[in-house]
């Protein structure tokens, strides 16, 4: 991937270059060349620990998140297929390519006419919609499935349909109030799908980051609405990660906002909300951003992921175990740089 919104497509065949061929025994595939440093054996006992576990809680319509306060959700489902794929799982491909089959099928399965995809619409659908968008664009764009373009498509159109005057959007797939949280998340199903070869408005792309920028504050954090809100850890790190996938890497945002963040550095003791939402985007922050600052956080969060892991293979949230879970083995999988979206 380039800077900027070029478009890419990561086909199965480029994962045997990169090193990501799956075996049966999860223990010996290879880490792609370079990242050896990065990918101790104590993540790699995290991950097929959690991989494990995770496996074993998808029901049998492919949906992940029962176990949380939203039930079986698009969204989980759609992260917990992004943890799969981190590890070179793809449908009918690798030990768990059925299950990111099965999450793929149950995203299509709830998908409506109006591109909205949801199982529930009475949580704000517009995060579930986002993260299961992702996860369709980074399918499509890793394997080409031609079932995945036209709901793809469609999902994309909803998006775009729904922006506010502000730039942004909230929980309802309408046009009225916008929050920088929501927003992120249709941001990064923009870009994924973009790099996958969907048409995305430049016009869309624009406004989008544009409200981005308008959301940071003096401090280089950001705030949650753009009339009000101090700044807080988890908003400003999907701040930053939005600005550097629009290409924004050397912008005097970025730099302030990556200042903002080192002040949560892990293991410093700051407590922090929404934790897993906001590692998510930090660590893909820090691993855009490169240098000193990847090489300061990510031992950071990879210490600190291994100790919260439960012995079952697990990590809690309030979201979820499930959530919980598949967001971890997103960020400790970062390093393999197999998903589209991660790579620069």
């Amino acid at each position: 991937m380039t800077r900027g919104w070029k478009t890419v497509r990561i086909l199965p065949a480029l994962l045997v270059l990169l090193g990501a061929t799956v075996r049966a025994d999860a223990r010996d595939d290879p880490v792609p060349e370079g990242v050896i440093e990065e990918i101790t054996p104590q993540v790699r006992l995290a991950v097929r620990k959690g991989l494990t576990w995770l496996a074993d809680q998808q029901a049998s319509d492919g949906s992940f998140g029962s176990d949380g306060h939203y039930g079986r959700h698009v969204g989980i489902t759609g992260l917990a297929g992004l943890a799969f794929m981190s590890a070179g799982h793809v449908p009918e491909r690798g030990q768990y390519g059925e299950i990111v089959d099965g999450c793929l099928r149950f995203v299509l399965t709830n998908r409506s006419e109006s591109g909205l995809l949801a199982v529930d619409t009475s949580h704000g659908p517009m995060y579930g919609h986002g993260f299961a968008t992702l996860f369709l664009a980074e399918v499509y764009g890793m394997s080409g499935r031609s079932e995945v373009r036209e709901t793809l498509r469609k999902a994309i159109r909803l998006i775009v349909a729904t922006q506010n005057g502000q730039g942004g959007w909230r929980y309802q797939p309408v046009r009225s109030e916008a929050d920088i949280s929501v927003t992120i998340c249709q941001i990064m199903a923009l870009r994924s799908a973009r790099n996958a070869g969907i048409a995305v408005p430049k016009s869309t792309i624009d406004r989008a980051i544009q409200y981005v920028k308008d959301s940071q504050n003096t401090d280089g954090g950001f705030k949650y609405m753009l009339d009000s809100g101090t700044s807080a850890f988890a908003r400003s790190a999907a701040g930053v990660t939005a600005l550097q996938y629009a290409g924004a890497y050397d912008a005097d945002e970025i730099q302030h906002g990556i200042a903002y963040l080192m002040n949560y550095l892990p293991g410093k003791g700051e407590g922090v909300s929404h934790y897993f939402y906001g590692q998510y985007y930090a660590a893909q922050a820090m691993f855009l951003r490169g240098g000193a600052s990847w090489r300061t956080w990510w031992p950071a969060i990879r210490e600190e992921l291994l100790e919260r892991q439960s012995e079952q293979g697990h990590w809690r949230s309030q979201v979820g175990g499930e959530y919980g879970t598949a967001m971890a083995l997103i960020i400790l999988q970062i390093p393999n740089r197999l998903l589209p979206i991660f790579q620069k």
